[in-house]
């Protein structure tokens, strides 16, 4: 039987997102459902490569779609708990790259969750593979972890 794994600290990613929870992303168990935090690693993501002028939501021609996702919980989050999602690049290809991301709650050091995030880029109009644009590699690479 295989040891559950430790959960990350802050220290392990480089950039950060704060999102606030809603009453709303509480579910019957009075926690934040986990299909919300999908929805915290697409809006971290997004947002960097929005803010850095690495993608336009009606313009780009090239896009990333997510083709896998995961996520591992730790400890459970609840609204009105603040949410910082960290996040880093763990590999650039051709056409894809791989972002790991864990969720904090409030000031906590250790992650509530942890899990991954591959975009694949294409073409908009064709939906085949294109090399990741340039923008975003320049917007990803100080991502990069040791």
């Amino acid at each position: 039987m295989s040891s559950r794994p430790t959960p990350p600290l802050r220290a392990a990613y480089a950039h950060f997102t704060e999102i606030g929870t809603r009453w709303s992303d509480n579910d019957a168990y009075r926690h934040v459902n986990n299909v919300v935090y999908y929805g915290f690693f697409d809006t971290a993501v997004n947002r960097l490569l929005i803010e850095a002028g690495a993608l336009d939501l009606e313009h780009s021609p090239a896009v990333g779609l997510v083709v896998e996702t995961q996520c591992r919980y730790f400890a459970p989050v609840s609204f009105p708990d603040r949410v910082t999602v960290g996040l880093r690049l763990a590999h650039l290809g051709g056409s894809s790259l791989r972002y790991e991301l864990a969720v904090f709650r409030n000031d906590e050091a250790q992650a509530c969750a942890e899990g991954h995030f591959v975009h694949v880029y294409v073409d908009r109009a064709s939906n085949r593979p294109v090399p990741v644009p340039d923008a975003v590699r320049a917007a990803v690479a100080p991502l990069r972890v040791s």
